[in-house]
This record gives C-alpha cells, sequence and structure tokens, in this order.
C-alpha cells in the first residue's frame, strides 16, 4: 500500500509564496501521476495540478503562471510551488498518487493547510 507523505503550507500574506512536498513510500513501476487537489469546507475537491511519470504537467486555470507542479522520481517526490498567491487559493491541499491503468486506485496523503491573507 503507496503512502503520501506531505510537507509545506502554513500561513502566508497575499502574494507570497509556500512550496508544497509530498513523498511517497513507493512507486511502482510503469505509468503513473501525482499531482495536488485542494478542498474548501463545503465544496468539492478540486484538482489543482498534475504531473505523468513522463513528465506532462496540467493546470486548473486559476493557477496557471502562479503555481508550478515538478516531481523528482528517484526521491519519489511531487512539489507544489506557489507564488502571487491569493486568498481565493486558500484550502486544504491533498497529494495523490495514481497508477494510470485500468483500475487504478488513487491514493491520498493526510492534507494540508494553506492560508492566505489579505
Amino acid at each position: 500500500q503507496v503512502r503520501l507523505v506531505e510537507s509545506g503550507g502554513g500561513l502566508v500574506q497575499a502574494g507570497g509564496s509556500l512550496r508544497l512536498s509530498c513523498v511517497a513510500s513507493e512507486i511502482v513501476s510503469g505509468p503513473n501521476v501525482m499531482g495536488w487537489y485542494r478542498q474548501v469546507p463545503g465544496k468539492q475537491r478540486e484538482l489543482v495540478a498534475t504531473v505523468t511519470s513522463g513528465g506532462t504537467t496540467t493546470y486548473v486555470d486559476s493557477v496557471k503562471g502562479r503555481f508550478a507542479v515538478s516531481r523528482d522520481n528517484s526521491k519519489k517526490m511531487v512539489s507544489l510551488q506557489m507564488s502571487s498567491l491569493r486568498p481565493e487559493d486558500t484550502a486544504a491541499y491533498y497529494c495523490y498518487y495514481r497508477r494510470t491503468i485500468i483500475g487504478g486506485v488513487i491514493v491520498w496523503g493526510q492534507g494540508t493547510q494553506v492560508t492566505v491573507s489579505s
């Protein structure tokens, strides 16, 4: 069972930067995707950014140009560099991992809170 451990997050003023990191206990060989979701209480979890094992990245429109997702396969790590943060970026951020095969199950991190003050 893959486990994900997140670090980073915290309180920052609007316009500031934060970096989130997530380390996996293992990465099963084969195609996979890692990335970040975020969730505000009372709302659905939102996909923020993804990076495949091949290095392809995607972003939700609201963070394009401000956030950068990256991964280091040798360290089994995915990171999210967040810049020009806005109060609306305030949320709990969750790392995830999924093998991109039929029946691939999403594994979640425990979540880390990001709070952006105005």
